[in-house]
């Protein structure tokens, strides 16, 4: 489910975190537009078809680092209203009953001033799965006594037993309600002024909105490779193939709205060069079974390969290969996948496809990291798509024909393989993530190209800022992010941490002298800053 993160880095999930949860409540002082929820609080969930029962094992040092740290982060810029527990233990304690992560640490040490909410079900996995309590009117009293407001569930109909038998009290039931309705309150329920209320229903999917999902949507897209082939001018006929082409499903991801209109990356494609466009799915998406009866997609996508002068090829997952439980295909995993590899039928399909001999352009749709060595060694360009939304066929099309420059940069490491990694139920950050891996990537976080070309020069660093000339000496328009990394050379378990990033845009030619704060919440992480190194990358 790595589509429903942020990415690998704590700094970047705050940031990113706290203008989502801005976005949402609106700035009025008295009303909240909706209530932002956090989830999942916290060291979400283990392999997700054992998540009910699973026990997440996490040091204190991790817990600082990383686990946590985004959750204070965005309560301390961005006031959430709510905070979703886990279906997890965490060391031991329920993380929606939890005294040490919910009351002691979440309401305690980061002064959160909301409400907590159970994921769906979770309070009876207390005695149901997780065995810490022995009925539903323990699990009920456990949740509301360490600060679970609000149940999504059945179990707290069990409350008015536990009240009777002394498990909770009165007060503490009082206390949550009224922190509930302070919730209501804040979002209008009992008024008439509430200016969110007036909003007219026109704006609803207009032009201006779908104009930013297409501008977010191209600015999501990572280009991981390109040996001068993009952005496409003149190409000739086009060759669209793969199965991820012409699906709506993986424009949107999951948890998703319906939007009144849609471009998937094929109709794109084709409303950007009309008359040059080849379209083959080439195979299934995952079923590399095919009967005798059937279609033979390969036949046709080895034709269309033929047939035209480059090949725009779609591959990649949907939501359903990395969902969460109870909607995946893939169920005896909960939703989990397997391994990083392309599905067989892909990868048979690719093979055939490099062997036409005709230039591709490797498009990956996915909401996380896949192994893409073969195509980085195949293939003239790569591009790391996502989900990209409603506007995502429109989105692509811009960046491949070079009516934007690529300026996304990968929030997560992208390895060749899991046999790189410790085992799925460690949930230690040893060897994980930029920080901490040892390894060699294959795109490591923060990778991507551009089609213009940037410099930097006259680096200045302090401790609160790093200062610098930065050139766009390329032949396009284009947007660069500037990330600030700091390496504390006594610690050898840790890489570096990104500490300060910005984006800057710049004109072909122009040159800036811009500035990078350094965020001094991570810099706290470092336990020893007598020999700290600032660098740039």
């Amino acid at each position: 489910r790595g589509h429903e993160t942020y990415g690998e880095d704590p700094l970047l999930t705050g940031k990113m975190g706290v203008a989502f949860v801005k976005g949402l409540q609106g700035d009025d002082p008295k009303y909240r537009k909706v209530d932002a929820t956090l989830k999942h609080y916290a060291v979400h969930s283990g392999p997700e078809s054992e998540r009910h029962s699973f026990n997440a094992i996490v040091s204190e040092e991790d817990l600082r680092e990383t686990y946590l740290w985004a959750f204070k982060y965005c309560i301390d810029h961005a006031s959430p209203s709510a905070v979703m527990g886990s279906y997890n233990r965490i060391n031991g304690e329920p993380a929606c009953g939890s005294k040490t992560y919910l009351k002691e640490t979440l309401y305690g040490k980061f002064g959160f001033k909301g409400y907590v909410v159970s994921d769906c079900g979770a309070i009876c996995d207390f005695d149901q799965h997780h065995k810490v309590t022995e009925t539903p009117v323990d699990s009920a009293a456990l949740a509301v006594n360490n600060g679970c407001t609000l149940n999504c569930g059945e179990t707290y109909k069990w409350l008015k037993a536990a009240v009777a038998a002394g498990k909770v009290s009165e007060e503490t039931i009082t206390e949550a309600v009224e922190r509930l309705f302070e919730a209501r309150f804040r979002l209008g329920m009992f008024d008439d002024d509430c200016l969110y209320d007036q909003v007219p229903y026109e704006v609803v999917d207009c032009d201006k909105h779908r104009e930013l999902n297409r501008r977010m949507a191209r600015e999501s897209i990572v280009l991981l490779k390109n040996d001068g082939i993009l952005p496409l001018k003149n190409p000739g006929k086009i060759a669209v193939i793969g199965p991820n082409a012409d699906d709506k499903s993986v424009l949107l991801g999951n948890y998703e709205g319906t939007p009144a209109r849609y471009t998937t990356i094929l109709r794109g494609i084709q409303d950007a060069a009309p008359g040059k466009v080849y379209y083959a799915r080439g195979c299934h998406v995952y079923n590399d079974e095919i009967y005798s009866w059937q279609e033979k997609p390969l036949r046709e996508a080895i034709i269309a390969a033929q047939k035209s002068d480059v090949v725009i090829m779609c591959m990649g997952l949907n939501p359903t290969m990395e969902g969460e439980e109870g909607d995946a295909y893939n169920g005896t995993l909960g939703g989990d996948k397997a391994d990083l590899e392309l599905p067989a039928s892909q990868k048979r399909l690719l093979e055939e496809i490099i062997k036409v001999g005709k230039p591709i352009v490797f498009l990956n749709v996915s909401g996380s990291c896949i192994n893409l060595t073969r195509a980085d060694e195949a293939c003239n360009a790569v591009l790391q798509v996502f989900y990209p939304g409603a506007e995502g066929g429109n989105a692509v099309a811009d960046i491949l024909f070079g009516r934007a420059s690529p300026s996304g940069k990968l929030p997560v490491t992208f390895y060749r393989s899991v046999e790189d990694l410790p085992d799925f139920r460690d949930y230690s950050m040893a060897n994980r993530t930029y920080k901490y891996f040892k390894g060699e990537p294959l795109y490591p976080f923060g990778h991507g190209l551009s089609y213009t070309k940037f410099s930097i020069a006259d680096v200045c660093f302090d401790s609160r800022k790093a200062t610098l000339t930065i050139t766009n000496e390329g032949e396009y328009d284009g947007s660069e992010v500037v990330k600030v990394f700091a390496r504390d050379r006594n610690n050898s378990r840790l890489n570096c941490r990104l500490v300060g990033f910005r984006k800057i845009f710049l004109k072909r030619g122009e040159t800036a002298r811009m500035q990078v704060d350094i965020c001094q919440e991570v810099m706290e992480l470092f336990d020893d800053k007598s020999d700290i190194e600032f660098f740039i990358k």
